[in-house]
């Protein structure tokens, strides 16, 4: 497999940093897949030396990154063979091109082949939007990219993935009182079908068991607290069931994520960002993984920010960032698997998931059912 291929993210904020982390990190019981920093290596040298951190860095194309890696952190160059100058912890929009080139040279690296998935360190959209940057976020521009120009990109989609929990938003950075004239059946629909298709062929599950939150307390009890659950979601949910897709719902989000009621499931739904967002936050603040579902692609990321008021000091923990480049890894294995020309390959489920409690679903979710 060639290496992963991990973008700059904006050179201000922590990603940097968490890359030479990483490396630092790579041993060990379990050694880290091997990556190349998608960067100015000039850069990447400076701040290991700022930081202190023993971090050799060398400039490498893909191909030789993963022999290199284990005595030096592999950089490939940015195409335009740009320079950037960052202050740790004061986004620039000088940075903007570097940033966004890396994260165009990384796709490309994959689509040819030369690398074989993404992880992208995390931006700050504001900084980008005042030079021009077009797409809504980062998530789009990597959909935007998968497709020759001027075709229409896939619908992606954002899961959040842990040992613990993982969970899909249907609807994401959208006003809460915008969520009820969004959330149509289609869109439901459309969601809960890439969930079930990647989770099959790229986590190795051939039944996954999908669950959908109420947008209303207690889903809504029968139209008596809000019309949305009887009209629009139970109604998907029926609609998916016809095809095949093992779903229930809606149910109570206030019961679908204690310790319990997750052995049931493999994957919960929530009608909006923070109903899927605040459980998962809490239960695995340090190890959750952005995974984007629909692209041609594997592309992870780490379930955090910038963070530039800790940029430079040395004190992030890179445990989503290692967790993203593990994830990737085996995904993208995965992948490779079920494209493989030899045919009838057989993909072992995601480690997490096969060794998960499942239990036969017995579990009711009952609004009654409280903590």
């Amino acid at each position: 497999m060639p290496p992963l291929a991990l973008t700059l993210g904006d050179p201000a904020g922590i990603g940097p940093e968490l890359a030479l982390s990483a490396w630092l990190g790579r041993g060990g019981a379990e050694p880290l897949p091997p990556f190349f920093l998608v960067a100015d290596p000039d850069f990447v040298e400076r701040l290991a030396h700022r930081l202190g951190r023993p971090v050799p860095v060398a400039e490498v194309d893909p191909e030789t990154a993963a022999e290199v890696f284990p005595r030096a952190l592999p950089v490939v160059s940015l195409p335009s063979g740009a320079r950037v100058a960052a202050e740790p912890g004061v986004p620039d929009s000088v940075n903007a091109g570097a940033t966004i080139e890396s994260i165009t040279a990384a796709v490309a690296f994959v689509k040819a082949g030369r690398a074989s998935a993404v992880v992208t360190n995390p931006i700050a959209k504001f900084v980008l939007t005042r030079t021009g940057f077009a797409h809504p976020g980062h998530t789009e521009f990597l959909a935007a990219l998968s497709v020759p120009p001027g075709q229409t990109p896939p619908r992606p989609v954002m899961m959040i993935w842990s040992p613990e929990l993982s969970v899909v938003p249907v609807t994401i950075h959208v006003p809460l009182k915008d969520v009820p004239a969004l959330l149509t059946q289609d869109l439901v629909e459309e969601t809960a079908l890439i969930v079930a298709r990647d989770l099959r062929d790229r986590f190795g599950l051939p039944e996954p068991r999908l669950v959908l939150a109420g947008l209303n307390p207690h889903a809504g009890e029968a139209g008596t607290i809000g019309h949305e659950d009887r009209d629009v979601l139970a109604p998907a949910v029926a609609r998916l069931r016809a095809q095949g897709i093992d779903i229930r719902g809606p149910l109570p989000a206030d019961t679908l994520f204690h310790a319990r009621a997750r052995t049931a499931y493999d994957v919960a739904l929530a009608p909006t960002h923070d109903q899927a967002l605040i459980p998962i936050k809490t239960i695995a603040f340090d190890d959750g993984v952005n995974v984007t579902l629909g692209l041609p692609f594997v592309r992870t990321s780490p379930d955090h920010g910038t963070a530039f008021d800790i940029a430079g000091q040395g004190i992030a923990r890179p445990d989503s960032l290692v967790a993203a480049l593990r994830l990737a890894d085996r995904l993208a294995a995965n992948a490779a698997l079920r494209s493989s020309p030899l045919g009838g390959a057989e993909i072992i489920p995601f480690s997490v998931y096969a060794g998960r409690p499942r239990s036969p679903g017995a579990h009711h979710f009952d609004a009654e059912d409280e903590l």
